[in-house]
């Protein structure tokens, strides 16, 4: 699919600056690149014949984990395992919602460890309500959340039943989204949450099904849509504040849009981590508290 129109000129939105954008205090998990590789491929980002530059993984990481933290927000760290290399990409590990867990069950057997590390560590730090999933999900990767909906892949990984049982685990509506580009393998390769409160969202309308793209329109008429270059460069696999927004720094067509729309975004280089198939939102697993 080519380049679709875009929704972003604040003359012709001008609802969506009402009032001014204000981030707010996020908690993260993280963890270390300190095993990555790319020894196997179980995505169309991964080439095996290409080496990582692990020093420089490191060190791209590093900084956004210093982004983060200069930006007031919480980083906890998960502690990395050896021969797990894509434990870095710690969305895709757990979804918590309400201060709720529930677990991943990767579609991959050489992602299943990595399942026990992730519930392990809730555990440990105090989740009463961490639920070991029956069905095949992804974490964030397939899960986004917004005040009114949980938003939910499949396609390539995550599987329907997974939805029901998200639903029923969180008690929250979920609306089900089809992927059909390889490519965009997980949700959050084709969709960003800009700002829950308002269910405000940017979306690249070609990784998916025309019943899907219909339901996003029908849900998010204000939403930024990306063209085929932005998510070409992972543009999408962002994390948003509320205000700021950290996106890879080669999304450049991004960056206008989303600053007519009030945002500020941030560009981070994690170059290296694309080659497993992520980028900044793979690489940062939201820990959202229990309300009220």
């Amino acid at each position: 699919m080519g380049s679709v129109r875009r929704l972003s000129s604040v003359r012709e939105e001008p609802s969506l600056r009402q009032t001014p954008r204000e981030a707010s205090p996020r908690r993260y998990l993280m963890c270390p690149p300190a095993h990555f590789e790319v020894t196997y491929s179980i995505n169309p980002w991964m080439d095996p014949t290409k080496p990582v530059d692990l020093p420089l993984a490191l060190a791209q990481w590093e900084d956004l984990t210093a982004k983060y933290r200069a930006l007031g927000h919480t980083v906890e760290l998960l502690d990395p395992v050896p021969g797990l290399p894509d434990m870095v990409f710690t969305a895709n590990g757990a979804t918590v919602v309400d201060g709720r867990v529930l677990g991943a069950r990767f579609a991959h057997p050489q992602r299943t460890e990595e399942e026990a590390a992730h519930l392990d560590w809730f555990r440990r730090n105090g989740y009463a309500e961490v639920r070991v999933p029956e069905h095949v999900n992804e974490g964030e990767g397939d899960f986004a959340v917004t005040s009114s909906w949980i938003l939910a892949g499949r396609g390539f990984r995550s599987t329907p039943l997974s939805h029901l049982e998200a639903q029923e685990f969180f008690g929250r509506p979920l609306i089900g989204l089809e992927l059909v580009d390889p490519r965009y393998y997980h949700l959050d390769t084709a969709l960003c949450v800009l700002d829950p409160a308002r269910d405000e969202i940017m979306y690249y309308p070609g990784a998916f099904s025309p019943g899907s793209r219909a339901v996003l329109s029908r849900l998010f008429p204000d939403a930024l849509l990306a063209t085929e270059q932005d998510a070409a460069t992972l543009g999408l696999n962002a994390v948003s504040d509320g205000r700021h927004v950290l996106l890879p720094q080669a999304a450049v067509d991004l960056f206008a849009p989303l600053r007519d729309r009030g945002f500020e975004p941030v560009g981070m280089d994690l170059s290296e981590l694309l080659k497993g198939g992520g980028s900044v939102k793979c690489c940062t697993q939201e820990l959202r508290p229990r309300q009220g």
